[in-house]
């Protein structure tokens, strides 16, 4: 699936299935939440913490989860994200094209 496609089937799914769109700080905060629920997955299942008794591995879920919200409010705000990603990698190209490849601590 491409980005565009994806923003345009949350769009239609909330049309069709949600009502409405919740409002942008609804969903920022929303945001903020699905990505602390991917944080605690990924700090039982790579960092020290173990899982509580019921809990899952459910980090594909969980970054889905991030993916939907991000797309919902960007379409709130007018963004194409495949545009702001493209613009994002070149951003980040032309910055740090030797950064990284020069950074000690990531040669060992």
């Amino acid at each position: 699936m491409e980005i565009k496609e994806l923003q345009q089937r949350v769009d239609a799914w909330i049309k069709t299935y949600g009502v409405r769109y919740f409002s942008e700080l609804t969903n920022m905060a929303v945001l903020t939440e699905e990505v602390g629920e991917l944080a605690r997955v990924v700090a039982r299942k790579y960092g020290d913490q173990s899982f509580k008794e019921g809990e899952k591995c459910n980090l594909a879920e969980e970054m889905a989860d991030v993916l939907w919200v991000l797309a919902c409010l960007a379409n709130q705000t007018g963004v194409d994200l495949t545009e702001a990603i493209e613009a994002s990698f070149a951003k980040k190209t032309a910055r740090d094209k030797e950064r990284h490849k020069n950074n000690e601590k990531l040669q060992k």
